[in-house]
């Protein structure tokens, strides 16, 4: 279902957030659910993911996340203070200990010169901790936007565990 190369990073996700004792969650829009369900793709995944929150529209992001809705009227969804909220909502809704967000635009249509397609937010909160936030512009299609955006937010997850921000 998921390349390998992902299912790979959430196996290795998952060993290393056992070992360390860490609970993921992920609030997500323009992936819909693509990181939580390639975290779950892999057995024994229950040890570490507590939950995923799909927050497509404005409205969800802001009753399942605790969003601002000043904040998303200001800056846009697709926006680095939102990215930042919706990580920190989705710690203050879970237990987790790390969270991941995502927002962005996906396309094929939705872009304009300021938020181009391929445009993506993801932010990697952990509790107790500071919150970073990346910006993206990732090409190709709606699919390679959706799949570059669970590759690197896996990756930004399984740095909490090496030691190092990037």
């Amino acid at each position: 279902m998921f390349p390998e190369h992902l299912t790979k990073l959430a196996d290795d996700i998952r060993d290393a957030y056992q070992t360390a004792g860490l609970w993921i969650a992920t609030a997500e829009s323009c992936t819909g659910g693509l990181i939580a369900g390639c975290l779950t793709a892999v057995a024994g995944s229950s040890a570490v993911v507590d939950r995923g929150f799909v927050t497509y529209t404005n409205e969800a992001k802001t009753a399942m996340l605790g969003v601002p809705a000043v904040l998303i009227a200001d800056h846009g969804a697709v926006s680095e203070p939102v990215a930042c909220a919706m990580a920190l909502g989705a710690l203050a809704h879970s237990r987790a200990d790390v969270t991941l967000a995502v927002t962005g635009i996906a396309g094929p249509g939705g872009g304009s010169a300021e938020k181009p397609v391929g445009l993506v937010y993801i932010a990697r909160a952990r509790r107790g901790g500071e919150v970073l936030v990346e910006r993206h512009v990732f090409p190709g299609d709606r699919t390679a936007v959706r799949l570059a955006t669970v590759e690197r937010a896996l990756t930004l997850a399984l740095t909490v565990t090496q030691g190092n921000a990037a």
